[in-house]
């Protein structure tokens, strides 16, 4: 309580500053101000003031959520929720403005004091200021309809709508400007100012060029004009996250991946003695049943989409290790793979395997980057852990979507427990490790391994990871209408090529002639470099070094316009044929029917008995929770159903209703009356498809069912303070929390989303990094847990049962097959038991018999 007073108090000394300062200003440049232009010196009161009176309608509602916002954290010791979020925002644009404002006092009688600059300074604060205001407003809207402790409003329609409703119509380019990122640790602005202008420039010639070197000359150019006006600079930024496609941010956040950056990168990183990019073959194999060592499972390669192929991997070691350089390991090595060392003779040393092994599984949005992206940490944690990493380069969406990548990754891992001899590794530890959409993969595949009854990991960290791909609103979320790497447009587009609902729309490119395309390249080069010089000393006479543009391109964690009307019935599943099916996927995902419920029961106990069976095939990943037995009760985030009475007044307090009048309006009202926000000059494209596999617990794993998550290994979380995904980690340790699983979560202060690949720009980065790197360590040196927290609930139901021999059963979890619209499609049906146990019923011999052939 005394902390949430000196909170108050603290908020009651900004508030007073601000009005301070702005009264202050206000009445010098109103009065008759010698040597002030007189348009520059109105429009410095009229920021002044409106700033004011923004202050004193937000002062009661940051006092409000300063009162209440603790009972959303996920204990005492880690304050950390989006309403907290929101607030510490709104109190940086706060202090900014005070800042400035004494800046501006200081200086304002000076000669060379410009006035037109600080205008415009002052005019971007106030303008993202009336943005943040909005966003509190919806924010008091989902303190109303939400449950007391939940952060997410559960539904797609109603106040989810709203919010993305508002985020298409509202203005943006405030918070990409002058503003950009300050939020964030002053330490990594200058880079990430750099990288939006580099985002920007890209985009404006995107499409007039087809090599890299036309793009890159001309943007490199173009990027004088963004970097000396940043109201252009806001502007362009809008345009591009509001209509640009996924394949624009594949190829902007790719730029990372080319050989002349990557070796830049590589030259700054931890050298390292193993550093191979594998190539490993897709073919079956088994490995030994956890709950009975003594028979086998059978591991299929992924098949989804795009059918067979090889699985890419890169092999990361500080020291080379036995069984690195054997030959049946460097005949699994792809051309790009760096030397393994300067020598691999008799001389060369040979450390022992490891006992401990990183699976690592990189983030990007499931759309772009691969491993080499997160080399130069990975570098450095195979230094600190000594220990081998192996990260998987899985396959990206639109073009190989849901469950494409988390086949790949469960099949990297079962291959890693395989071949452990080839990793430098003993297979004594292994602790899965990933970012953002990594991160959410690390959770997912552990959740397959426990469904099919392979040995499990022995821990997770995942860094702000994805674990809600809906659309669902949360305060946290609420940041995607002004953080400059995860805005909702953006996050929208990635999540609907993952879930297969992304068109796949071939870009058409002029082809020209090389020769061409240099005198194209040369015109534009000289066209805008006269234009940015001549800009440049323009800037140079009326603006100065303003605190502009901070904006960093990492991993998007996924939110989603889709909706999700739960599933039933018999589930049609992805393809096991080698063609692709890539949107129909999430379309026959939709074709569930409660076909087969009333059967359930009645094959309960046939089923189990073939639970005890062993082979297990890769299509088995939906089937577990589409249920027509789940009910909300299985997947709900209502954690608390009792409240305090006095807990709901202070809750009423500072909750408001949604406007009267909102369900007969044609645009309703979001606001309370008298106050509206800045709106964009045109709409963002937002794909409102429905997507139904948005639910799947497999892609978001914060809605699956206490069965599901119980038995995961120990979970540990970092996520981010000023993450639009905080609250997806806040309310999976929650969750985990809620079911008994050991649960760690960590919050970083003031650094954004992704900040892993910005590891090397700062001492908060790399900090922040260490951070991860010793939770993996933890995972490591952990003693044995106990083997109740080992075990799935369904390995716990098929020890009871006696087990076959891997000749003579049908196979564990393989599923019948239908004909669907010209295609085959998974339609093994599950069930669920009285006490909430998951299985499949078994198919017929005949289907089995097709499936195998």
């Amino acid at each position: 309580q005394s902390t949430e007073e000196e909170r108050t108090m603290d908020t009651k000394a900004v508030f007073t500053a601000l009005y301070d300062v702005c009264e202050e200003n206000a009445n010098f440049f109103s009065g008759a101000t010698k040597g002030q232009p007189g348009d520059a010196a109105q429009r410095l009161v009229d920021a002044m003031t409106t700033i004011q009176e923004h202050a004193r309608t937000l002062e009661p509602v940051i006092s409000g959520f300063a009162a209440i916002y603790h009972h959303f954290d996920f204990d005492p010791h880690i304050p950390a929720n989006g309403y907290r979020s929101l607030v510490k925002v709104v109190r940086c644009c706060l202090l900014h403005i005070i800042h400035k404002g004494r800046y501006i006092t200081s200086n304002r009688r000076s000669i060379f004091f410009r006035a037109s600059h600080n205008a415009a300074e002052m005019e971007a604060y106030c303008s993202a200021l009336c943005q943040l205001k909005a966003l509190l407003y919806l924010a008091q809207r989902l303190l109303h309809d939400n449950s007391h402790g939940n952060l997410f409003f559960q539904e797609e329609s109603g106040l989810s709508q709203s919010f993305l409703r508002e985020y298409a119509s509202m203005h943006k380019g405030c918070f990409y400007g002058r503003c950009v990122g300050f939020q964030f640790t002053p330490a990594i602005r200058p880079c990430l100012q750099s990288i939006a202008i580099s985002l920007v420039a890209f985009g404006d010639n995107y499409k007039k060029h087809q090599s890299g070197i036309g793009v890159a000359a001309s943007s490199f150019l173009t990027s004088g004009k963004y970097a000396i006006d940043p109201e252009l600079r806001g502007q362009e930024y809008e345009r591009i996250t509001q209509n640009l496609d996924v394949h624009f941010w594949k190829a902007f956040w790719n730029i990372t991946e080319t050989e002349v950056l990557s070796s830049l990168v590589s030259m700054t990183a931890t050298q390292v003695k193993v550093n191979r990019a594998l190539s490993v073959p897709s073919l079956p194999f088994d490995l030994p049943f956890a709950a009975d060592p003594t028979h086998m499972v059978t591991v299929s390669p992924p098949a989804a989409h795009i059918g067979r192929g090889p699985v890419q991997m890169r092999l990361i070691s500080y020291e080379l290790r036995e069984g690195q350089d054997s030959e049946k390991l460097l005949a699994l090595c792809r051309s790009e793979g760096g030397q393994i060392s300067l020598s691999l003779g008799l001389k060369t040393k040979r450390s022992p395997p490891s006992p401990w092994l990183v699976l690592h599984f990189h983030g990007g949005g499931f759309v772009a980057q691969t491993s080499k992206s997160h080399e130069p940490y990975l570098r450095s944690w195979s230094q600190d852990l000594n220990a081998p990493i192996l990260s998987v380069d899985y396959s990206l969406a639109p073009e190989a979507p849901f469950p494409r990548a988390l086949e790949e990754c469960f099949y990297a891992y079962c291959w890693a427990i395989k071949n452990h001899n080839l990793l430098g590794w003993t297979g004594e530890r292994v602790c899965l490790a990933g970012d953002s959409a990594g991160g959410n993969l690390c959770v997912t595949v552990s959740m397959r391994a426990a469904a099919h009854g392979v040995r499990m990991p022995d821990g997770i960290v995942a860094a702000y990871p994805a674990t809600l791909l809906t659309v669902y609103a949360s305060p946290s979320r609420l940041l995607t209408l002004m953080d400059p790497l995860l805005p909702l447009s953006v996050l929208a587009r990635c999540l609907s090529a993952y879930a297969g609902t992304d068109p796949q729309v071939e870009k058409q490119v002029e082809k020209v002639s090389t020769f061409s395309m240099v005198r194209r390249d040369t015109a534009l080069l000289l066209r805008d470099f006269k234009q940015g010089a001549s800009n440049w000393i323009h800037s140079l006479l009326d603006r100065g070094g303003a605190d502009s543009v901070r904006k960093s391109v990492s991993e998007a964690s996924l939110t989603s316009p889709h909706t999700d009307p739960p599933v039933s019935g018999k589930a049609s599943e992805y393809s096991l044929e080698k063609g692709s099916l890539k949107s129909q996927t999430c379309q026959d995902l939709g074709t569930h029917t409660n076909s087969g419920a009333s059967n359930v029961q009645k094959n309960a106990s046939q089923t189990a008995n073939h639970l005890s069976t062993t082979t297990v095939n890769h299509n088995s990943i939906l089937d577990i929770t589409l249920t027509p037995e789940s009910k909300p009760e299985d997947v709900s985030f209502f954690l608390c159903k009792e409240v305090d009475p006095s807990v709901s007044e202070s809750f009423s307090s500072v909750a408001i209703p949604p406007p009267g009048g909102e369900e007969d309006s044609e645009k309703p009202q979001e606001f309370p009356e008298g106050f509206e926000p800045l709106r964009s000059e045109q709409l963002a494209e937002m794909n409102m498809q429905s997507s139904p596999i948005a639910r799947n617990p497999y892609m978001s794993p914060l809605l699956a069912p206490d069965s599901m998550l119980k038995g995961l290994p120990p979970i540990h979380i970092v996520a981010c303070h000023l993450d639009p995904m905080l609250d997806d980690s806040v309310m999976f340790a929650k969750r985990l929390r809620n079911v008994g699983q050991p649960v760690t979560l960590c919050v970083v202060d003031d650094l954004p989303h992704g900040f892993l690949s910005l590891s090397q720009l700062s001492r908060e980065t790399r900090e922040a990094a260490n951070v991860c790197m010793e939770r993996i360590r933890d995972v490591f040196t952990m003693k044995d847990p106990p083997p109740e927290m080992r075990k799935h609930r369904k390995l716990e139901r098929t020890n009871q049962e006696p087990f076959a021999t891997k000749r003579d059963h049908t196979p564990l979890l393989q599923v019948t097959v239908q004909k669907e619209e010209g295609l085959f499609v998974g339609g093994g049906a599950p069930f669920v038991d009285e006490e909430g146990l998951a299985g499949f019923y078994p198919p017929t011999k005949s289907e089995a018999e097709k499936i195998l052939a």
